[in-house]
């Protein structure tokens, strides 16, 4: 039973049919409750256990939701239902528009003054309150969610567990979410790996892989209907910012600085979706965090 606790919680995150707001913190407290649970999402993985070879979309998703119960387990949901539901709606379409619409897509906001945006393996996003607060239109929403998609889509931080020193603790993951029935052992072993693959998780990406979900992101953006030049104007915003500021000391340390990020999409898209620029920006459902 318990390995149905963490499931249950985050499919409160899953958009359709959208009739109420999302509650991933019924997530944090079942984790408050049973520690061990962290693992027991994974309960069903069967498969080899080895590092290098190909992640199943199974376990891709188990490893997501791990990361993702980190995550929550450090800033909670922003305690807006209004907000979440607006944020779903938004991320769901955009992933409608993906090569992988019937993934389990879940989008938040959470409570944190910092500006960054995550994408977890499975298809979970979630982003700041601060970086929310930097929005001016559903256009750059649209953009900032589409770039984490993309994330998700390229398996970029599955790839990034298992090529650097998370490769270990892909392997002992994968080995304790195997056997998680065998007993307290092995969800130690599993607790142990996931905060191994969260150190390597939360010290971002390579930047070809920060550049290519920016260029992928934009396409996407595009192909939803926004003007896929939204993203431009968010990193235009976050390049204004003091690098000082601590509210953004993170998300500079763990992506390229928002001019190179500007450059490159100047270099590769250029004007080549100008014919998409007249799509979606400003919409009277975008919701203004107060």
């Amino acid at each position: 039973m318990k390995q149905n606790l963490i499931s249950l919680a985050l499919a409160t995150l899953l958009v359709a049919p959208l009739t109420h707001a999302l509650d991933l913190g019924k997530l944090v407290d079942e984790l408050n409750k049973n520690p061990d649970l962290v693992n027991a999402v994974s309960g069903a993985v069967q498969n080899t256990i080895d590092a290098n070879r190909t992640i199943g979309p199974k376990e891709e998703a188990a490893i997501g939701d791990g990361l993702a119960a980190n995550l929550l387990g450090a800033a909670p949901l922003v305690n807006d239902a209004a907000l979440q539901r607006y944020v779903n709606q938004v991320g769901a379409w955009v992933a409608s528009r993906s090569e992988a619409p019937n993934l389990s897509w879940r989008f938040g906001v959470i409570d944190s003054p910092n500006v960054n945006g995550f994408a977890t393996p499975g298809g979970t996003i979630l982003i700041t309150r601060g970086l929310y607060q930097k929005l001016n239109d559903e256009a750059e929403l649209a953009g900032v969610l589409a770039h984490e998609i993309s994330h998700v889509l390229l398996h970029h931080h599955i790839r990034a567990i298992q090529a650097g020193k998370g490769r270990e603790a892909m392997g002992n993951a994968l080995q304790g979410f195997a056997s998680y029935k065998q007993g307290d052992t092995a969800r130690q072993i599993g607790a142990n790996a996931l905060s191994g693959m969260s150190e390597v998780f939360v010290r971002g990406l390579d930047k070809d892989d920060e550049y290519e979900a920016d260029i992928r992101g934009m396409a996407l953006a595009a192909r939803a209907g926004y003007n896929p030049y939204a993203l431009v104007s968010v990193l235009q915003a976050l390049s204004a910012i003091n690098p000082a500021d601590g509210t953004v000391q993170l998300m500079f340390s763990t992506h390229p600085a928002p001019n190179d990020r500007l450059n490159k999409i100047d270099q590769v898209v250029g004007d080549k979706l100008e014919r998409y620029a007249t799509g979606a920006e400003e919409t009277q459902r975008f919701y203004r965090l107060k």
